[in-house]
């Protein structure tokens, strides 16, 4: 695939979640998949017909057991964030139809107990959580991954 071809591959729309405790220490899950030793924030696709908050608070209990009435929502992104998936994972993921994704980031404030995290899920994607401070998130990201956190990060700085 040319880089021609790839610029023409849309964006899939998807969501990002920057979830902060009371200590503002932000949730990160180790991802189960080959890249194992990298560390995100949860995130997901937004699915037919479902508006981008919903999608939020789907995704998070999703991947990591908190329900809705346990996060609120103290910020959004302004715009959507892009970030291009290196060339060799474009054929891999999404059968080959996005060149990378766009995402509305929410900011929420994590509301529970450390126990009530379960990211044994029906499809769980980390093999393990922590709460990492805000200035060590960015060395545990893939590459790929960086601009898009330092983005959300000078976005969402004024909360925490």
């Amino acid at each position: 695939m040319t880089s021609q071809d790839l610029e023409k591959l849309p964006y899939r729309e998807n969501v990002g979640i920057m979830l902060i405790n009371d200590q503002n220490m932000v949730f990160v899950g180790q991802r189960l998949d080959n890249y194992q030793d990298a560390w995100q924030m949860p995130q997901g696709g937004i699915d037919s017909g479902e508006n981008a908050e919903d999608a939020a608070f789907r995704e998070l209990e999703e991947e990591t057991g908190i329900v809705k009435n346990l996060a609120q929502i103290e910020a959004v992104s302004k715009d959507w964030i892009t970030y291009d998936l290196p060339t060799e994972l474009i054929s891999k993921l999404w059968k080959g139809r996005y060149r990378g994704q766009k995402q509305k980031w929410f900011l929420m404030r994590f509301r529970g107990s450390n126990k009530q995290v379960n990211i044994e899920t029906s499809h769980p994607e980390f093999a393990d959580w922590k709460w990492v401070v805000v200035s060590e998130l960015e060395e545990n990201i893939v590459e790929f991954k960086k601009a898009v956190y330092r983005q959300v990060i000078k976005e969402f700085k004024s909360h925490f």
